[in-house]
């Protein structure tokens, strides 16, 4: 893997088992790529493509010629190619054993397992689509978004496309399940038009819907998000009421296990996606449904009476999450606001990881290194000290970042 991020080798639009990528940053793709159409009056079409049996359906010769073309070092293809070889299922069933011999799938559990999956899964995303196309996958959950200034332009464009996709997944012995398969048309257009639209997978037509759910996110065909904020308000809701029979005014769980209850298991599902759906929660109606979940927790968390004043609004919390996804995903060129990760493609080989010595007797080393920190009106600073067989060798001084 470390060959294939430093040579650039995933595609972008791969975002399941990379590092530094999310759901919320697959998502916000979807999000990004559709929205900006809609607000000029045109149309968007999203597809989402369900794998029959998955990881399962690895083929091994696909993995293998992924790692040709990514130039993969000798030895590492050998030992891959020698991990593919005679491996065998077992089943044993009322004192019969059944052997059989595999020739595809990733090892469920295994490391190395959804790694190989986005070696085969990353010639679909570079096949040649045409411009109004993006295909967006995490792991084996995929859509495609088709944009154009038609209805009929964007379900001709997104037929010709799936065409392309259906011939790889022939050519891959990948089969794409058309009954699980959906599709959905977005537009904020007012104007009366036919928005029934015929979108075919292996020549069946898919079933059309009016909200998806893509990666626990729910995207309605305006982009309101409404039926997601009425999803998780719901759901919340319900597990406040059942917590609430063992949280009562004056027995059961205390202020300390019912916070952390709110801030480890209720907030995370009210805040999950923020960044997608940011904008829909300004809207009075949205923010006062999920004001009210927070409220409802929080007088739990305080044995207080129903009757008691609201609590700080939740669009705060919603706010901040939403402006921290942004600070750090956002690229500002030469300003940097703070530390930065180090991408992908720059970091160290595994074998050149260095060693950090922990004990402060530890003798075995003929290096010791010091570091303290300090912090004044002027920012904060950052001081190492280097001792080499017992000798003092250099000092060395930062100033980080505000």
């Amino acid at each position: 893997m470390h060959h294939i991020y430093k040579n650039g080798y995933i595609n972008d639009n791969q975002y399941g088992f990379t590092p530094q990528k999310s759901t919320t940053d697959a998502a916000m793709a979807v999000k990004e790529f559709s929205e900006p159409e809609l607000v000029k009056g045109k149309v968007a079409i999203m597809v989402s493509l369900d794998v029959q049996r998955a990881f399962n359906a690895a083929w091994w010769p696909a993995i293998l010629k992924g790692l040709r073309d990514a130039e993969c070092p000798r030895d590492l293809y050998q030992l891959t190619q020698d991990y593919f070889r005679e491996r065998r299922e077992t089943l044993s069933f009322n004192g019969s054993t059944l052997e059989k011999t595999i020739t595809k799938g990733c090892p469920q559990g295994s490391c190395c397992g959804p790694r190989l999956w986005n070696i085969q899964y990353n010639s679909l995303l570079t096949l040649r689509y045409t411009k109004h196309i993006k295909v967006i996958v995490f792991a084996d959950d995929m859509v495609i978004m088709t944009k154009a200034d038609s209805i009929r332009e964007a379900e001709n464009i997104t037929n010709v496309e799936l065409s392309k996709i259906s011939k790889w997944a022939v050519n891959n012995k990948i089969r794409f399940n058309e009954h699980k398969s959906k599709v959905m048309l977005l537009t904020r257009r007012n104007r009366k038009e036919r928005q029934e639209i015929d979108i075919y997978l292996n020549n069946k037509t898919l079933t059309q819907l009016q909200c998806m759910k893509y990666l626990g996110i729910i995207f309605d065909y305006k982009l309101t998000f409404k039926e997601h904020i009425n999803y998780m308000a719901e759901k919340c809701t319900k597990l406040i009421f059942t917590l609430s029979k063992s949280a009562k005014l004056y027995w059961g769980l205390g202020h300390t296990a019912l916070k952390t209850i709110y801030t480890g298991g209720i907030l995370p599902l009210l805040l999950y996606g923020a960044p997608v759906w940011e904008n829909a929660i300004y809207k009075a109606s949205h923010k006062a449904k999920l004001t009210r979940v927070q409220r409802l927790i929080n007088i739990k968390v305080a044995k207080a009476y129903r009757t008691v004043s609201r609590t700080d609004p939740y669009s705060h919390k919603n706010s901040e999450t939403s402006q921290l996804y942004h600070l750090t995903k956002s690229n500002r060129g030469d300003e940097v606001l703070f530390d930065q990760t180090i991408g992908v493609k720059d970091w160290q080989h595994p074998a050149e990881t260095i060693t950090i010595l922990m004990d402060s007797n530890e003798s075995t080393s003929s290096t010791q290194i010091f570091i303290d920190g300090s912090k004044s009106d002027q920012g904060v600073g950052a001081g190492i000290a280097i001792f080499r067989l017992g000798k003092h060798f250099k000092n060395i001084q930062y100033r980080l970042n505000k």
